[in-house]
């Protein structure tokens, strides 16, 4: 199959659970049904599935660097990965951004007043009426922009994710 944006997508799975033990699973079925080396990349849901893509890759003898994966939440071993090239990056939002927003809603909702129109800026469908909506920008993260995403909005702490094995890859990106 080739997405809209002329990708070929090899293999698409529905995750149960986004359980990385289920991604792993998976992951090793499109190893054996696409190739070691026939794939450039892993897009996976969250970072816990990409954690199990990860692994798999690792049991089939291939090297996750060289294989761009990408999930989103911004998990500490998501962070970890990328600090040592196993993730490519991963999505983070804003929390401080979400709660600001859900809790102007909440307050235009018991006031009932209708919510400020520069922060309902979109609309989503959901089957049944375009339900208005605030959509946040994702920020992408990569080992370059850990310390002023993650570690400047203290969403993680340098000490939780420069553990053990960890600590040189952090110093290596300018992480204390």
């Amino acid at each position: 199959m080739i997405d809209k944006s002329g990708i070929k997508v090899a293999k698409e799975y529905d995750t149960p659970d986004w359980s990385p033990d289920k991604a792993q699973s998976e992951m090793e079925q499109a190893i054996t049904a696409v190739g070691k080396g026939k794939f450039q990349g892993v897009y996976a849901a969250n970072d816990g599935t990409a954690g199990g893509a990860i692994a798999a890759m690792k049991s089939a003898g291939m090297d996750p660097k060289t294989i761009a994966t990408t999930g989103q939440d911004s998990e500490i071993a998501a962070i970890q990965r990328i600090l040592t090239g196993e993730q490519y990056m991963t999505i983070y939002l804003a929390i401080k951004k979400q709660a600001e927003s859900a809790a102007q809603l909440a307050v235009d909702m018991i006031q009932g007043k209708q919510p400020d129109s520069s922060l309902v800026n979109a609309k989503v469908n959901n089957g049944a009426a375009d339900i208005p909506s605030v959509m946040l920008d994702p920020t992408p993260v990569t080992k370059d922009n850990i310390k002023d995403t993650i570690i400047a909005d203290n969403f993680h702490s340098a000490a939780d994710i420069c553990t053990g094995d960890f600590k040189s890859a952090c110093a290596d990106a300018g992480i204390q």
